[in-house]
């Protein structure tokens, strides 16, 4: 196991009230300026996210305080949320657990810390060799299907340490986003419960099983409210007690609920809250809180998404059938989903001069854009925004999860710095999370080191090169 020795000791502060205090344009403005004071930002630095770490411990106590009263619970955060190693280090010592979907992200769940007992395994496409390493480590792990089932029966050791469960698919229908909506009747996600026999091949697969312990659904994120989620998981609920009916001893003794608690992107607030989630909870199901059975939830984006923003700076401001446009580094590379599906992931934009103050004077309707080549790179349209001018900044708000921690490679271009602070009564302390990419790296990842070897597949070559 590795840990990140970069990162100062300092990363992790205690939370203040002081720097709550500050209203979030103002904070960002500081945060901003302080980013400008140090070269972090600027001409070779055109483009950097920054993590607010006061905000990150305060998510996270808000969520663990809405599930108090649960005798037995397991929080882990989804990583693919944000892949970054500094940042599931500080989850981890804030008592987390990890859920991951690949070799890769159990690979950055391990260097940072997490004991193999509070990481849970998701994935539709688990390879043989993965539920292998899985369960030899004790790593708690959810079946996508019946046929995942088969291979962990032919895998399982005897003295295996691993929670294993299987996802269902409650069927209840999608959000407003069908892309993020995995309770639909055609769901690529678990074991689909409402078609014909499949409630039934459920139950006999936990009477041949006494090791499967464990059920798991999620029902959605954005886009899907509270009470579709909550029915996804009452529906789950009764399943686990027509199983341990069936076998006639609480054979299932936990549930995984998933996460996917949506976000509010239009203002500041945070909406809705945990508290919110856990009420809708306790009025579609109250038996869930009972202890009887414990809980994992899988949070991911409304643990991190208020708690970060993306910094770009305005290259060029120009002007095209009257509309004006400022072209910035961040685009689609960045805020993929956003420009991609603009109407289902919009982003509130804050202007900023040069020195990192808020811009004031007269609005007009203006594109932010960003610098990949195709014309559909537009990460807002037609905002009323201070006039921006060639210097100044733009501010991305609530992009702490998904936008800098998964970019998109598009062009080329390289992965921007990320860094975490805090801004306690106005003074500033930052921390590396991650270095901006550089063109050696991206020239490496590209291949450059078999820069040749197409050159020598000639008809007479070798039939396999490595």
């Amino acid at each position: 196991m590795t840990l990140n020795s970069d990162v100062p000791l300092d990363f992790c502060p205690q939370p203040t009230t002081d720097g709550a205090a500050l209203r979030s344009a103002e904070r960002v403005g500081t945060v901003l300026r302080h980013a400008l004071d140090h070269g972090l930002l600027g001409t070779s630095q055109p483009v950097a996210a920054f993590l607010d770490i006061d905000g990150i411990r305060a998510s996270v106590a808000s969520l663990q305080a809405a599930f108090a009263t649960v005798p037995e619970v397991l929080h882990t955060f989804a990583a693919k949320a944000a892949s970054l190693v500094p940042v599931l280090r500080l989850l981890a010592g804030l008592g987390m657990g990890c859920e991951v979907a690949s070799p890769g992200e159990l690979r950055l769940a391990r260097d940072a810390g997490f004991a193999p007992s509070r990481i849970v395994l998701d994935s539709p496409a688990k390879t043989r060799e993965e539920i292998a390493e899985a369960l030899a480590l004790g790593i708690a792990l959810n079946a996508d299907n019946l046929d995942e089932l088969d291979r962990i029966d032919t895998l399982r050791p005897a003295d295996c340490a691993s929670v294993i469960g299987l996802r269902v698919n409650p069927q209840v229908g999608g959000g407003t986003i069908g892309a993020m909506s995995t309770a639909t009747a055609t769901s690529k996600f678990g074991v689909a419960l409402r078609d014909a026999g499949g409630r039934d091949r459920v139950v006999q697969a936990f009477v041949r099983r006494p090791w499967l312990t464990r059920l798991h659904a999620h029902v959605g994120s954005q886009g899907c409210p509270l009470e579709l989620i909550a029915e996804g998981i009452a529906e789950t609920y009764r399943l686990a007690e027509e199983i341990n009916a069936t076998v006639g001893r609480q054979q299932i003794t936990s549930l995984d609920i998933g996460g996917g608690l949506p976000v509010n992107f239009t203002d500041d607030d945070v909406r809705p809250t945990f508290d919110d989630y856990t009420r809708a909870l306790r009025a579609a199901v109250p038996g869930l809180f009972e202890g009887r059975y414990a809980l994992v939830t899988e949070f991911g984006r409304s643990l991190l998404a208020k708690n970060g923003f993306i910094a770009a700076r305005v290259e060029y401001a120009k002007q095209s059938g009257g509309r004006r446009i400022a072209v910035t580094h961040a685009g689609a590379q960045t805020a993929t989903r956003t420009v991609l599906m603009p109407g289902s992931w919009p982003l509130r934009v804050g202007a900023f001069d040069a020195e990192g103050r808020p811009r004031t004077g007269p609005t007009e309707a203006q594109d932010i854009a960003g610098p990949c080549c195709f014309a559909g790179d537009i990460v807002a349209e037609g905002r009323d925004l201070p006039v921006l001018a060639e210097g100044d900044w733009v501010v991305l708000y609530d992009t702490g999860a998904y936008y800098f921690s998964t970019p998109w490679a598009y062009n080329s271009l390289p992965r921007p710095a990320v860094h975490g602070y805090t801004a306690d009564g106005g003074a500033v302390r930052l921390a590396p999370v991650r270095d901006a990419q550089t063109l050696d790296e991206i020239a490496a990842e590209s291949g450059a080191r078999h820069t040749d070897r197409l050159l020598a597949l000639t008809p007479s070559g070798p039939a396999t090169t490595r």
